[in-house]
């Protein structure tokens, strides 16, 4: 192995060796058998890092736009559409186009839009990215006001639409959730696509619209499976909450449209219906005003707590002690993730939090939150004035409000976002999509600690093994995350997945893969990306 050296890169291309060399490592390939230093665990929280706003510069002009149909909505996909490695994004635009940027960073973050027409269509909320079809390539799954559409990717950042294709109804509602995983023994992936509201009673007395599971089928796909009832749902989720193996779909659902509804959590069983849980199962019934889900491990028990948006208090869901079934109780307000009010701003009213994302911003060993914040529109009983948040984690497993500190202020209606190394100098950098300004990038400056990327990859079918876990040790610190697709807010990513190690030079990985094998320890030096080849 050779590595890239700890710390920051100093440039790209001795990012890209480090990326290479790392590539070259397979499962069984390491030759550290020496467990690492005690001392090298992560015990001390590190302070905020700090972020430059650098939209103008990096070449990105674009904005989500539109009236009630766009009120919710406006993600942004990550992805390399190219096979460079870089990170490239697609931007919702509402009722303007949207637009496809490739990635161009060397000496600092830079994009260039592509002429993609096939991509650039009005009515797009949000995207999702997955390779649908297997075959390295890949694709996206388009949520519309109208049509969703299936996009093949083609190579070189170019597409295909691939509804007929594939056999996917893209329908005519109001889509902005997605999520998709890999049952057992299947080529292709199931997928959901799930509805806001009822186009058709959007002048009336709105309703909710339906939701769709489509389950593989020969080549493609058969009839869609509703998934009934619908209650306005924002977000969902596949995620093997209880470790089981088997990943079930959560919901996240609008309170202000409901008749009689709640969260929602559907339990999916190869071959058989699905159905929801129900108090019967220990669900315990839960009304917010539903807008992003986030799943990250935070306590150590292999098992990954869920962080839901809303307006006013959000909530930070962990399963309850000795519970059998899917019985959860929320910890946000004791953790410090409540987040209910601004910071800053209009603090003497309940924020509007959006998109939520955890991740380690600063590289201390401590995952992260990030929560996007707008108001609706122009609803005067909520905050205007509503910056997102930067929550930092600490050892004891709190949260503290960093994003004053690090520069990240923002008092534009935010919607999606993302945190991503988008120049891949080892720190993370932060997008968001704005309702009716241009979307922001924010790039990560000074110093953080180290940190470790991780990609997976494996033959057949479900080449990016969605449904793994990555679990990192250093020492007696250990840190497990979900390889998913879907939750946020009408976007996410595709691509490696980071992790901060703090001051330590080295850690160890191994990969829980979907059909439950389990792979060796391998060790790894920091500040490289690497991929795991089953």
């Amino acid at each position: 192995m050779s590595p890239a050296g700890t710390g920051r890169p100093r440039t790209l291309p001795a990012m890209v060796a480090g990326m290479v060399a790392g590539i070259a490592l397979t499962a069984g390939a390491a030759w550290w058998t020496a467990d690492l230093v005690r001392g090298d665990a992560p015990t001390e929280p590190l302070g905020p890092p700090a972020y430059r706003l650098v939209t103008a510069e990096a070449g990105v002009d674009h904005t989500y736009d539109g009236e009630f149909e766009f009120f919710v909505g406006g993600g942004v996909a990550i992805f390399d559409c190219d096979g460079d490695f870089l990170p490239d994004m697609y931007l919702a635009g509402g009722e303007n186009p949207a637009r496809l940027y490739r990635n161009t960073s060397g000496r600092g973050i830079s994009f260039e839009a592509v002429d993609a027409p096939e991509l650039e269509v009005t009515g797009v909320a949000g995207a999702y990215p997955l390779d649908v079809d297997s075959d390295g390539i890949v694709d996206l799954a388009v949520l519309r006001v109208g049509e969703n559409l299936m996009m093949r990717g083609i190579g070189d950042c170019r597409f295909e639409p691939a509804n007929d294709l594939w056999g996917i109804d893209g329908g005519d509602g109001w889509t902005v959730s997605f999520s998709a995983t890999w049952e057992p023994g299947e080529t292709w992936p199931t997928m959901v696509f799930a509805d806001y509201i009822d186009l058709a009673t959007v002048d009336g007395d709105r309703t909710c619209g339906g939701h769709v599971l489509y389950r593989p089928e020969g080549d493609g796909y058969g009839d869609p499976i509703p998934l009934e009832p619908g209650y306005c749902a924002l977000s969902a989720l596949f995620s093997d909450w209880d470790r089981s193996g088997r990943r079930d779909l959560r919901l996240t659902n609008d309170r202000h449209y409901y008749r009689d509804g709640s969260e929602q959590l559907w339990r999916i069983e190869p071959g058989a219906e699905p159905r929801l849980y129900t108090e019967a199962d220990g669900w315990r019934s839960l009304q917010i005003w539903g807008m992003g889900i986030a799943s990250q491990d935070l306590d150590d028990d292999g098992k990954p707590e869920v962080y839901l948006t809303s307006q006013g208090d959000n909530k930070l869901q962990t399963l309850a002690e000795g519970a059998v079934g899917p019985t959860y109780e929320d910890i946000a307000l004791h953790r410090g993730a409540n987040a209910h009010r601004p910071f800053v701003g209009d603090i003497t009213r309940p924020s509007t939090a959006w998109h939520a994302e955890f991740d380690d911003v600063n590289n201390d060993g401590f995952v992260d939150l990030f929560v996007t914040k707008g108001n609706v529109e122009a609803m005067p009983e909520f905050a205007s004035q509503d910056p997102n948040n930067l929550l930092l984690g600490r050892p004891d497993g709190t949260f503290v409000e960093a994003a004053d500190a690090a520069g990240l202020v923002d008092m534009d209606r935010s919607r999606g976002g993302a945190l991503a190394d988008l120049d891949l100098d080892g720190d993370l950098d932060v997008v968001v999509v704005e309702r009716r300004v241009p979307a922001k990038i924010w790039e990560q400056t000074g110093e953080v600690g180290n940190w470790l990327g991780v990609s997976l990859t494996q033959e057949g079918p479900n080449r990016h093994a969605i449904g793994a876990w990555i679990e990192l040790r250093i020492g007696r610190h250990r840190i497990e995350r979900e390889v998913v697709v879907g939750g946020g807010h009408a976007g996410g990513q595709l691509g490696p997945t980071h992790f901060g190690l703090g001051s330590a030079g080295r850690a160890e990985v191994r990969v829980h893969w979907p059909d439950g094998t389990v792979g060796d320890w391998e060790s790894f030096d920091a500040g490289q990306y690497v991929t795991i080849s089953r």
